[in-house]
């Protein structure tokens, strides 16, 4: 009998990662979706993504998509991470670091000597969001391996998260900054 130590591994995991969504119902976790502007090809994405605040920083699954009407017809799956630098009023300013794989679907086109259906990028660059619940965000992006830059706005929408100008009740109620969630006040 064969024993297959590989798949034994991946059971496991899954079986820890389903363990885990129930930590997260009393945890503030976000889910949000993008519209993406490549500057270099002049192509538009959407994306769709959650957000996993671990204090000052944020762990980032993502997923990019440039439809066949584009000059390049690809997709992404990668993972970011976003370092808080600081905030002003209800805005924080971060840094992010973006790896991915990239299936360029339509590279067939391409004259680059190095274009292929897989491939592994990496980016870096800056966003700005809102501290609320609802949290729109504007991103800037380089990518270091195709060195081109695009910009993304979307929004993410955060549970458990208070949303309300005042905690408690009566006069004497603690006031908080509006609509702001606790994971960054």
């Amino acid at each position: 009998m064969h024993i297959n130590f590989k798949k034994i591994k991946t059971i496991l995991l899954l079986i820890v990662i389903l363990c885990q969504f129930e930590s997260l119902s009393a945890q503030k976790f976000g889910v949000g979706a993008s519209a993406i502007y490549n500057l270099q090809t002049e192509s538009f994405g959407g994306g769709i993504r959650a957000e996993f605040p671990m204090g000052n920083f944020s762990i980032v699954p993502q997923i990019a998509y440039y439809p066949a009407f584009n000059k390049i017809n690809e997709y992404y799956l990668g993972l970011a991470l976003h370092q808080n630098l600081f905030h002003i009023r209800s805005w924080t300013f971060y840094l992010l670091l973006h790896g991915g794989y990239n299936g360029w679907i339509n590279y067939t086109i391409s004259h680059m000597d190095n274009a292929k259906y897989s491939n592994w990028d990496l980016e870096g660059g800056v966003g700005i969001k809102t501290n609320r619940c609802f949290r729109p965000f504007l991103e800037y992006r380089y990518n270091l391996k195709w060195k081109e830059t695009n910009l993304q706005l979307g929004f993410m929408y955060f549970f458990n998260c208070k949303n309300s100008r005042y905690h408690g009740s009566g006069a004497r109620s603690k006031r908080t900054h509006s609509g702001s969630c606790n994971a960054y006040d």
